[in-house]
């Protein structure tokens, strides 16, 4: 008797074609790995896929959460899985800092992965505690001149690009001001509203909610259009920084090797599950995304910029994971 156990189901998968005829056909399985705890944005789309895909695709989808070393334990199970469109990577926009961040990467980024689909992209929000006297970003320049290294802020862990966003911002600006990292959104949030950090700087999704209940005042955003939800709130280049931009991305990625035919195939798949109203709606709301579907071959070229932007803040600043 054969023991069916996941490797052989994996296996089984990899002999089957990614096309629509396949719900006629045995049905696989595809994991979508999430290089983060569950519970956050891109653990919230990866979730979103998973019933969609199944449907589009005739295969069993199975959301895995694999956290660690800032998004590459993920990463790497991806990268040496078979190439066949059986495991994918749903990831945020710290994946493009793996190369400068970590000391010794245990992969190529851009080699050992294949870009499927850039599913859209958010400003990052710098918001202060609503019992803080800052009211722009401006106000937060002129105190830091006066008091430098006084005035902190929170981001969602080191090499985040909250916090290398704001590297840059205090860079160009001429201040100093003391980075608070925390691991993950709900810690940071608490003590930004708690009172317990002047500032933080997080995606629209994470910083949003928190203004609406008015325990947090927004100062600044950093896309090149002010969110409708933000539209009284300047961006950077209104603050005078001049063509800054700093986003939260999301976007999916197969082992390098994978068949073309197979990469279209999938980025179709996950582009039409999420052009569903229901998915844009909660995307725009919840996440604040402005959807970008950008194929293979625009995600790879938006990713290699994003590579080097943030690649460049950490090596000129000597950030380390």
């Amino acid at each position: 008797m054969t023991t069916l156990t996941r490797r052989t189901v994996l296996a089984t998968a990899a002999t089957l074609p990614l096309a629509p005829a396949m719900a006629q056909q045995q049905p696989g399985m595809t994991t979508l790995v999430v290089p983060f705890p569950p519970g956050g944005s891109t653990d919230a789309l990866a979730r979103q896929l998973q019933v969609g895909l199944q449907a589009r695709l005739g295969r069993t989808i199975v959301v895995e959460n694999k956290p660690g070393a800032a998004g590459a334990l993920g990463a790497v199970t991806v990268a040496k899985s078979p190439a066949d469109g059986s495991s994918l990577l749903v990831t945020f926009d710290s994946h493009a800092v793996i190369p400068a961040i970590l000391q010794r990467p245990p992969l190529d980024v851009e080699k050992d992965l294949a870009p499927v689909l850039l599913v859209g992209t958010a400003p990052y929000v710098i918001a202060t505690n609503a019992q803080r006297p800052y009211r722009t970003f401006a106000d937060v320049v002129a105190a830091a001149k006066e008091k430098p290294n006084t005035i902190t802020y929170a981001s969602v862990g080191v090499g985040t690009i909250g916090h290398l966003a704001m590297t840059l911002l205090a860079k160009r600006a001429g201040i100093e001001i003391t980075h608070v990292p925390y691991r993950g959104g709900g810690p940071a949030i608490n003590d930004i509203v708690g009172g317990h950090v002047d500032l933080i700087c997080g995606s629209a999704a994470l910083i949003t909610p928190q203004i609406a209940g008015n325990t947090i005042r927004p100062i600044m955003q950093t896309g090149h259009q002010r969110l409708a939800v933000l539209k009284d709130t300047q961006i950077a280049a209104e603050a005078g920084f001049a063509d800054f931009e700093a986003l939260a991305w999301w976007g999916v990625f197969a082992p390098a090797g994978t068949p073309q035919p197979v990469v279209d195939s999938l980025s179709k798949a996950i582009k039409d599950t999420l052009s569903e109203p229901a998915a844009v709606k909660h995307l725009q709301e919840t996440q604040q995304m402005t959807l970008i579907f950008g194929g293979p071959q625009d995600f790879s070229t938006f990713f290699a910029r994003q590579i080097k932007l943030w690649g460049s803040v950490v090596q000129d600043n000597n950030i380390r994971a």
